[in-house]
């Protein structure tokens, strides 16, 4: 009998107190596509290159809603254009663009106040 073992994220949730105006943020603010299998549904899903967003209402199983309390980065190859468009669809950002000296990154929240973070890093890895 082989050991069990971890092998991977299945889904980040993020908690939210209104399914459906939650799922519009994600969906068309941020532009992301929603999940055939939850279009409807109380929740939603949000596919990201093998990595899962789950949003949904935690009260709904019996825990307390809080938003998270850290940032999340969201890909992409260009902060400040992406910045640009989201703010011209009425998302305010935390500050000015951080330049780490290998990425980018711009912070903001979903109507929950779940902070998130565009990120793209532009110098390689080691």
């Amino acid at each position: 009998m082989s050991t069990p073992s971890i092998t991977r994220v299945d889904f980040v949730p993020v908690p939210t107190q209104d399914a459906a105006r939650a799922t519009a943020f994600y969906r068309d603010t941020l532009g992301l596509a929603e999940s055939e299998h939850t279009v409807d549904k109380p929740f939603s899903e949000f596919d990201l290159g093998g990595t899962t967003l789950s949003v949904w209402d935690p009260t709904s199983a019996g825990i307390e809603f809080k938003p998270n309390s850290n940032a999340f980065a969201l890909h992409t190859d260009d902060v400040k254009a992406m910045r640009e468009l989201l703010e011209g669809r009425g998302v305010r950002f935390f500050g000015d663009i951080l330049d780490t000296g290998v990425c980018h990154m711009a912070f903001f929240a979903d109507p929950d106040g779940n902070p998130l973070m565009l990120h793209g890093r532009y110098a390689p890895r080691g």
